[in-house]
């Protein structure tokens, strides 16, 4: 037995290219005897609540979001949460519960996302399901992407049309670290199999600032709006959107800013380390690095990406050699054949993207210009924290 009121309330989703609502999702809630509102969400996550109570408040919840979002504008879309728990109770084509409440509703189905949860627990039907209510004309979400379970066999079985990534790996990754190239590299494959992405759990503009940067077509959290009873007009947030993204640019331009300062220092570095390979020179006649802190090491390689000098590093004041790396060959590297791809044919300085070093664990760049005539390909490698 389940006490309370059921009934629903919406959190917007908005799209970050027009800062306006694209949607809303549909949570549950109790209302108490006393008037008081509660999630319901610690019912659904409870094993000792009956199943068949958790239906039942599961499909007042959705009808009364139904039937409530016909005040919405026609442009909006509604994201309804299933669990494939319900799924796996089904019979085999017995008629859906929520495609029927749909029906019922008079909603054009097209407006209607069945956002998929807790995936780790799908069953085997779930892709046919999936399939009717595609036929139906809904769309598909996969919610709390990138947690727990591997899904990536979920991405290539339900092919998903939007994929909200998982809310505490999202606010993690945007606090930096490796979870952050992990966030971005999820959002580089949602948009490779045409997903959209939706960042959910925005509270600060640094969360909506990575959110842009990895590509979220939609942001649904605290930071605009808390879960309502009611709707909010679909500009409600368009100025203050145009003021974070606006901050964002800033930011990136700031960054770029950076880079553009960085490049001119590692041309005039790279000017005086040609000068010092090409003539042979010892170690100990080169210049302290006084001036670029975010220098990590000096080598050299010939023109196939074989290390052909020790490394060079400043330590304690004085050059210092490291030969463990003569002889490998490092062109299968995305860095290094970047560099060998675009610095070949103009002899220009080439700048690697950030990536992370398998040895040190460091996040790094490359830097890497071909001296003697192209045979030889001088490398520095850079500290991007130092940056």
């Amino acid at each position: 037995m389940i006490e309370g009121q059921p009934f629903a309330v919406f959190q917007p989703f908005i799209d970050t290219a027009t800062g306006r609502i694209a949607g809303v999702e549909a949570l549950a809630r109790l209302r108490d005897e006393h008037g008081q509102e509660h999630s319901a969400g610690p019912l659904f996550a409870d094993p000792k609540t009956p199943p068949t109570a958790l239906r039942r408040l599961d499909r007042q919840v959705r009808e009364d979001a139904l039937m409530r979002f016909h005040e919405a504008p026609k442009d909006w879309f509604l994201s309804l949460n299933i669990s494939p728990r319900w799924i796996s109770r089904l019979r085999p084509a017995q008629p859906l519960p929520s495609l029927i409440q749909l029906q019922r509703s008079g909603i054009d189905p097209t407006r209607i996302v069945f956002e998929i949860t807790e995936l780790g627990g799908a069953s085997q039907r779930l892709p046919q399901v999936v399939a009717r209510y595609r036929e139906a004309g809904a769309r598909i979400a996969i919610d709390d992407f990138g947690a727990g379970y591997s899904q990536l066999d979920r991405v290539l079985a339900l092919q998903p049309d939007i994929l909200k990534l998982d809310m505490r790996l999202f606010q993690e990754a945007a606090r930096g670290g490796p979870s952050g190239e992990v966030v971005k590299a999820l959002a580089q494959m949602a948009e490779k199999t045409g997903c959209w992405i939706i960042a959910e759990g925005v509270e600060t503009d640094a969360e909506l600032n990575f959110a842009l940067e990895c590509g979220a077509r939609y942001v649904q959290g605290f930071l605009f709006a808390r879960p309502e009873r009611e709707l909010f007009a679909s500009d409600a947030f368009v100025g203050r959107v145009a003021r974070l993204r606006e901050n964002y640019v800033h930011h990136k331009l700031s960054e770029r800013a950076r880079l553009v300062s960085l490049r001119q220092q590692l041309a005039e570095l790279m000017g005086e380390l040609k000068n010092w390979a090409e003539s042979g020179a010892a170690a100990d006649s080169l210049r302290a690095p006084d001036n670029y802190p975010w220098l990590l090491r000096i080598y050299q390689c010939d023109r196939h990406g074989t290390q052909i000098t020790p490394n060079l590093e400043w330590h304690d004041q004085h050059w210092q050699t490291d030969g463990r790396y003569l002889g490998h060959n490092w062109s299968w590297r995305p860095y290094f054949y970047q560099l060998l791809a675009e610095g070949w044919e103009e002899r220009r300085l080439t700048l690697s993207s950030t990536y992370r070093d398998a040895t040190s664990n460091q996040y790094c760049l490359t830097a890497g210009q071909f001296i003697d005539n192209g045979r030889r390909l001088l490398l520095v490698d850079i500290d991007a924290a130092g940056l």
